[in-house]
């Protein structure tokens, strides 16, 4: 099987076939992290349950939480209106972030210079 027709026909991709996925706590709005899709992982997303995404790095899909446990039951996805990003609202086990943090934006707060 692979990615509904119409849903694949909304998508603007990257050059590298690629959407960015915001992914968020389903019940508190916490924005946990940013990742990418390609349409398999969408496709396998939306049909599972379980949040899929295109490592970039190791160029192949994973599914998150497979190793560590760590995984992302999913709640609800959206398109956004210009189709080059997904919403992906999830019950986060754990750590959403490869630390072992809740969120990948708990670190680095920067600055704001305000005139």
């Amino acid at each position: 099987m692979s990615l509904d027709p119409k849903v694949a026909a909304r998508l603007k991709r990257n050059p590298d076939g690629l959407v960015a996925a915001i992914v968020q706590q389903y019940d508190t709005g916490e924005v946990l992290m940013l990742a990418w899709m390609n349409d398999e992982a969408l496709h396998r997303t939306l049909t599972t349950g379980r949040a899929t995404y295109w490592s970039r790095s190791r160029d192949q899909l994973w599914v998150k939480g497979e190793t560590s446990g760590h995984v992302q039951h999913v709640k609800s996805v959206a398109l956004d209106c210009d189709g080059d990003a997904v919403l992906v609202k999830v019950d986060q086990v754990d750590g959403a972030c490869h630390t072992g943090d809740r969120t990948c934006f708990d670190a680095d707060q920067l600055e704001i210079a305000l005139g």
